[in-house]
C-alpha cells in the first residue's frame, strides 16, 4: 500500500546535504486562468466601490504522481467508481496530457485558483522520466502551473543534493545535459520540507512554508513528509538529514504564520490513510465524520492545530475526501487523490476578508477523475514526444514475451502474480554458487511499481515486454544481495510483515517458489504467521540452520520495517534487480512460448 523507496538507478555516490537550499525562490502567484468568469459574486469588486466580504478560493490538488507522464498501463491505470446500483466500474484514468486539460478546465471561471501537491511528484518513475533523473516531470509540472508541493519520501531517492538540483536547476552532475544547448531550469514552484533539517546545523533543508497571495487574499502552505521517511529510503538518500514529528512541526509553523497575519493555512502532508472502500467516490464520512478512514493520517489530523484549515495528504495512493475533527472538535477537510495523476481534488475555501481566515463551515471538496476521453493538452503531448525520442533507443528493446497481463501494482491480492515472477527471477539469478548460492528470495511489495501488460504500449506488438516496461516495474535498479540468515531470523522476518511498524498496514513479502506458509488474518500481530506451516521445498524451517537468502539491497538494509532481514551476514553483492528480472524474461519466454501468469499458491490466507 505505502510506496516503498529504494535507491534510484544511477545513484552510486555519497550524497551530501546541499548548502544554500534554505533560500528557495518565492512562490509564483497563480496566473489568472480563463478569459471569461462565470462569476460566483465573490472576489470581483472592480469598480463596485467596495469588495465583498468573502471570496471563494479554488484549491486544486493531487499527489503521488511518480513521474507518470504517460497514462499508466493496465489495472494500475484504473480508478474504481461505485455506480448508483452498487456495482463498481473500473475507469481508465491519468496521463499528464489529460491532467493538464482537467486542471485547466477546472480553473476556468475561478479567478482565485491555487494548485498544490502532496509529495512524491518524482521517484519510482517510469523510464520516460526516470532515465532522465525526472527532469521531464519537473518540466511538465512547471507547465501545469503547480504553485507548491510538499516533499515526499521519494523526493529523497537520490539524496539532498539531487533534490536541490530539481528545485534550482542545472544539468546532472554525472550525465550532464540531456538536450544539446538546453540547461535544466529546475522547478518554478517551491518544494516544502518543514520537518526535514540538516543534522550539522539544525536548519531546515528547504523552505518550511510559503504564502500564496492575490489581491490581498493570503493563504499559507506548510509542507511535510512522513517522519518515518528514513525507514523507507536507503541510507544514502537521507544522509545528513533529520526528520521530525509531523504534528509538532506543522503546529510550530502555523503559529509562526499566524503571528505574521496569515490566518488561512493549508497543510500538505506526505502521509495518508486507508478508506474502507477503494472507490474514489466512497463517502468516508458515513455514518459519521471520518468514520470510513483509518491509518496514520487520522491521529495526525486530530493533533494539528485548528489554525490549519485543510489537509492535503498522500503516500498511501488512496482516494478520499473526509472530515476528521480537529483538536477543538470541529470538522476539517482531509483529502487525497489516489496516485499517478488519475484524480485531482477540487476544494472550495471561502476566504473572509475581515478575519483573513477560511470560513471552515463553507469548505467543500470532491475528487474528480482525470478521464482519457477529453482532449489532450498539446504542450504535454509535445513534451512527451520530445523525451520519448531521446529514450527510444533504450526503451523499445524487447526483453521477453507474456501470454496475458501479469499484475503487480494493480493487484489487490497479498500474493501478486508479478511478485512471484520477480522473486523467482531473483532466486534463479542468484542461486548459482558463484552468484551467492541463494535458496530463497524475498521481494518487497512496494517495490513493484506497475503491471506487465499484454497489450502493446507502442509499436512493439502485443505480448512483448520492452526494456521501458520492465524498468517501469522495477525503476530503482537496486543491487541484489545474498546473505546468511538463520531459520529463526527468517521466521522473524515473516512475522515482521504483520507486526511492529507493519502491524496496522501489513507489508506482505513476495516469495520465491519452494517457500510456503499460512497467513491467518483472524489473529493479531506476529501470531498471524502460522510458524509451524512455514516450509522450504516441503521441509520445515530449522531455526538453527543457516539459509542463503536473496533480496534487494533496500530490504537487506532492514528497510520497510524488516529489521530481521538487516541482520544478514556473509553478504555477496550481485547484479541489479532489473538485470536479473530481464535475464529471467529472456530465459523463460519467446514469441512462440510466452511466459504465462504464475499460480499464486505460496501463501495460504485465512480470513
Amino acid at each position: 500500500m505505502s510506496a516503498n523507496v529504494q535507491k534510484n538507478r544511477m545513484t552510486r555516490r555519497v550524497l551530501a546535504a546541499a548548502a544554500g537550499l534554505a533560500t528557495m525562490g518565492a512562490l509564483v502567484a497563480a496566473m489568472p486562468v480563463g478569459a471569461h468568469d462565470r462569476g460566483h459574486g465573490h472576489g470581483h469588486g472592480h469598480g463596485h466601490g467596495h469588495k465583498p466580504r468573502t471570496v471563494d478560493v479554488q484549491l486544486l490538488s493531487f499527489n503521488d504522481l511518480h513521474g507518470n507522464l504517460e497514462p499508466p498501463a493496465g489495472s494500475a491505470g484504473n480508478v474504481s467508481e461505485t455506480q448508483p446500483d452498487g456495482t463498481v466500474k473500473a475507469i481508465p484514468a491519468g496521463g499528464v496530457e489529460y491532467l493538464a486539460t482537467s486542471l485547466r478546465t477546472a480553473r476556468k471561471g475561478n479567478p482565485y485558483s491555487v494548485t498544490a501537491a502532496g509529495g512524491d511528484m518524482v521517484g519510482a518513475s517510469p523510464l520516460l522520466s526516470g532515465l532522465f533523473h525526472d527532469e521531464p516531470t519537473i518540466e511538465a509540472l512547471n507547465k501545469l502551473d503547480l504553485d507548491v508541493t510538499a516533499v515526499g519520501n521519494h523526493e529523497f531517492d537520490e539524496g539532498a543534493t539531487e533534490l536541490a538540483r530539481l528545485q534550482n536547476g542545472g544539468c546532472h552532475p554525472v550525465e550532464g545535459c540531456y538536450e544539446k544547448g538546453k540547461k535544466f531550469k529546475g522547478a518554478d514552484f517551491p518544494y516544502l520540507a518543514a520537518n526535514v533539517t540538516k543534522e550539522k546545523t539544525g536548519k531546515p533543508l528547504l523552505k518550511p512554508y510559503t504564502v500564496w497571495k492575490k489581491n490581498g487574499v493570503k493563504i499559507g502552505f506548510i509542507g511535510v513528509t512522513l517522519e518515518g521517511t528514513p525507514d523507507i529510503v536507503t541510507a544514502n538518500g537521507v544522509k545528513g538529514l533529520k526528520f521530525h514529528d509531523e504534528v509538532e512541526t506543522i503546529n510550530k509553523y502555523a503559529r509562526e504564520l499566524d503571528r505574521k497575519g496569515v490566518k488561512s493555512i493549508v497543510a500538505l502532508i506526505h502521509e495518508g490513510g486507508a478508506p474502507a472502500s477503494t472507490s474514489y467516490n466512497y463517502d468516508c464520512d458515513s455514518p459519521g465524520a471520518g468514520d470510513g478512514i483509518s491509518g496514520p493520517i487520522v491521529d495526525i489530523a486530530k493533533g494539528i492545530t485548528p489554525k490549519v484549515d485543510a489537509l492535503v495528504t498522500g503516500h498511501t495512493h488512496q482516494a478520499y475526501v473526509c472530515t476528521v475533527p480537529d483538536p477543538s472538535g470541529k470538522p476539517r477537510m482531509v483529502t487525497s487523490a489516489s496516485s499517478f495523476g488519475k484524480l485531482y481534488t477540487d476544494t472550495t475555501l471561502t476566504y473572509d476578508r475581515r478575519t483573513n481566515d477560511i470560513v471552515r463551515t463553507s469548505v467543500k471538496s470532491a475528487n474528480h477523475i482525470v478521464t482519457r476521453d477529453q482532449p489532450k493538452a498539446a504542450d504535454m503531448t509535445s513534451l512527451i514526444s520530445r523525451w520519448n525520442k531521446l529514450a527510444a533507443p533504450i526503451a523499445n528493446k524487447p526483453q521477453g514475451w507474456i501470454s496475458a497481463d501479469i499484475n503487480g501494482r494493480g493487484s489487490t491480492a497479498l500474493e501478486k502474480p508479478l511478485g512471484n515472477v520477480i522473486a523467482d527471477a531473483q532466486l534463479e539469478g542468484l542461486a548459482p554458487a558463484d552468484k551467492g548460492g541463494a535458496e530463497v528470495a524475498f521481494m518487497n511489495p512496494g517495490g513493484i511499481r506497475a503491471d506487465l501488460v499484454h497489450k502493446a504500449s507502442g509499436s512493439e506488438g502485443d505480448g512483448v515486454v520492452t526494456y521501458g516496461e520492465a524498468f517501469t516495474v522495477q525503476p530503482f535498479t537496486n543491487m541484489m544481495n545474498v546473505v546468511d540468515l538463520t531459520g529463526a531470523q527468517l521466521v522473524a522476518a515473516l512475522q515482521q510483515q504483520v507486526s511492529g511498524s507493519n502491524e496496522a498496514s501489513p507489508k506482505i513479502l513476495q516469495i520465491s517458489k519452494g517457500l510456503t506458509y499460512t497467513l491467518d488474518l483472524t489473529k493479531t500481530g506476529a501470531a498471524r504467521v502460522v510458524t509451524d506451516s512455514i516450509k522450504l521445498n516441503g521441509e520445515a524451517i530449522d531455526p538453527a540452520r543457516t539459509y542463503r537468502v536473496a533480496m534487494n539491497e533496500f530490504l537487506a538494509g532492514g528497510g520497510d520495517g524488516f529489521p530481521a532481514l538487516g541482520q544478514g551476514t556473509n553478504k555477496l553483492v550481485g547484479a541489479s534487480d532489473l538485470d536479473v528480472f530481464n535475464a529471467y524474461l529472456a530465459a523463460h519466454s519467446s514469441a512462440t512460448a510466452p511466459l504465462a501468469p504464475p499460480a499464486t499458491d505460496r501463501i495460504t490466507v485465512v480470513q
